[in-house]
């Protein structure tokens, strides 16, 4: 869900487009749960070619408290492994970027699993804000250092456009790693238990934490309970999740070093809310428990995302989705942009965006230091993205008739507060180019469609379609064209290594 601009990726992995239901019992029975919020699907026994889908994906539904009788001869069984070292796919910007001062401080990460066969997304949001502030601010502190808003927010946009959110204002209880991709929170401890402080295997954690999460790389758990502050969507009760996640791809070439979504500029807290996408494509397996209903997944398509700095765009708009028809290989797309200030006395701000696309091993990268980006994006239901380089062309377009759901942020003025609209039932159009001499459209390389795009608009006031192009100020396009690895350099200084990268 969100903003800013980086790169990334490991070993190639082809996918084929089988998969279907597992073995059901004869005398068991057996249905699809349906909803307003379902989007029907063709045939859910009809082999597509689709990316991020493999011969052994199923999906296991059954809803143990509505439909008890309902039985399934498999069940999947996620694998836990702890976080290794240096890992193959990890990308800069995966670590905690909190510095320990006490300037305007939130990060937020996303973490996002689709399930083709159901045409349901997932999508678990994590923001803390202020920590160097553990409770909410004396009168003391806010005449020291002005309003600050405080604490951890868990939320999550589930299945049939649901949403359940918990959110507490003290942080005494989160964590995270400098510099890896791997953090927690206890919202309640189970009694006489002490909360976790750093990655713990499974069963520990559902032993010492009873309302909470923890999430790495390859592995994600929690329950959350809602807190009943949304009375203005459609909520659930509770949630519990557990699965494992094999990644495929980060951000960049298979098997070449992974890049910094915005740049080597990201390293330095300027030109904020800095963005990094963790991993384009990942195969995720386990259970979700979601308004009495459990889903159970086999390498199902995932994706990951974070956001640090001192606040969010004044605007922004987003397009991410890892479900297409059409292709032989893997896709996997994120595309945004947004409006954000420059550092400065002055109030003056800069257009930026990017696409990213993901397929077949290869990364295709538009982004301002290397080309041109327009949009057209209306207050809500059309998105429509073109974008070149120097070797390609991208044109995408996302369209959605559902009224979308209300989403939290961390937001500089109001806290963790509604800011931003989301679905996941977008209908999405995406394809790629060869760009010949002359700029114009070559040989295709890419044409593929979806009705599983995760679409978004956020800040604003939006009040009428935003039309706009990347506007990044030459000599700063100059300096990101530098091929400088700051993460080479601070592995000679790693004293002087800034959190989180």
């Amino acid at each position: 869900m969100e903003v800013n601009l980086q790169y990334s990726l490991p070993h190639h992995h082809q996918f084929s487009p089988n998969w279907g239901f597992s073995a059901i019992k004869s005398n068991s029975s057996f249905k699809l749960f349906q909803s307003s919020k379902q989007r029907p699907s063709n045939s859910l026994f009809h082999s597509l070619n689709s990316g991020f889908r493999s011969s052994n994906s199923r999906i296991f539904v059954s809803n143990s408290v509505t439909n008890p009788e309902t039985e399934f001869l498999s069940s999947v069984s996620p694998v836990y492994a702890p976080t290794p070292p240096n890992r193959e796919l990890r990308t800069p910007h995966s670590g905690y970027h909190f510095d320990g001062t006490t300037r305007q401080f939130f990060e937020g990460w996303y973490f996002k699993v689709s399930i083709p066969e159901r045409k349901q997304s997932f999508c678990f949001m994590y923001s803390l804000e202020n920590p160097a502030f553990r409770k909410k601010l004396t009168p003391f502190e806010v005449a020291q250092h002005g309003p600050r808003s405080t604490g951890v927010g868990a939320q999550i946009l589930g299945a049939y456009d649901k949403y359940i959110c918990q959110h507490v204002e003290e942080s005494q209880n989160f964590w995270g790693n400098r510099h890896e991709l791997v953090l927690g929170n206890t919202f309640v401890a189970e009694k006489g238990m002490q909360p976790p402080t750093k990655e713990v295997p499974p069963q520990d954690f559902s032993r010492r934490v009873s309302e909470g999460f923890q999430v790495t790389p390859l592995w994600h758990q929690g329950f959350i309970r809602d807190d009943g502050r949304s009375d203005y969507v459609q909520t659930v009760k509770t949630a519990r999740w557990e699965y494992s996640t094999r990644p495929v791809y980060g951000w960049g070439d298979v098997g070449s070093k992974q890049k910094s979504t915005a740049g080597w500029l990201a390293a330095f807290p300027v030109f904020e809310p800095h963005w990094q996408i963790c991993m384009a494509g990942g195969l995720s397996t386990g259970w979700i428990e979601w308004d009495g209903e459990r889903f159970e997944f086999k390498d199902a398509p995932s994706y990951s995302e974070k956001n640090w700095g001192a606040g969010f765009p004044r605007k922004w708009f987003w397009v991410q989705c890892n479900v297409f028809e059409g292709a032989i290989g893997e896709v996997a797309l994120t595309a945004a942009g947004g409006l954000r200030q420059l550092p400065g006395l002055t109030e003056n701000f800069e257009s930026a965006a990017l696409i990213g696309v993901h397929y077949e091993g290869i990364f295709y990268e538009f982004v301002p230091w290397n080309g041109v980006l327009n949009w057209e994006i209306s207050p809500w239901g059309y998105w429509f993205i073109t974008a070149e380089n120097k070797s390609h062309l991208v044109e995408l377009k996302a369209t959605t008739k559902d009224p979308g759901t209300t989403l939290r942020a961390p937001t500089t003025e109001s806290g963790f507060a509604p800011a931003c609209k989301d679905t996941c039932f977008g209908d999405l159009k995406l394809q790629i180019w060869e760009r010949r001499y002359d700029g114009t459209k070559g040989k295709m390389i890419l044409d593929v469609t979806s009705d599983m795009a995760a679409v978004e608009v956020g800040g604003g006031p939006w009040f009428n379609t935003w039309k706009g192009k990347t506007t990044t100020p030459e000599l700063l396009n100059r300096a990101l064209n530098v091929p400088v690895d700051v993460e080479g350099i601070f592995n000679f200084l790693p004293l002087f290594k800034p959190p989180g990268l």
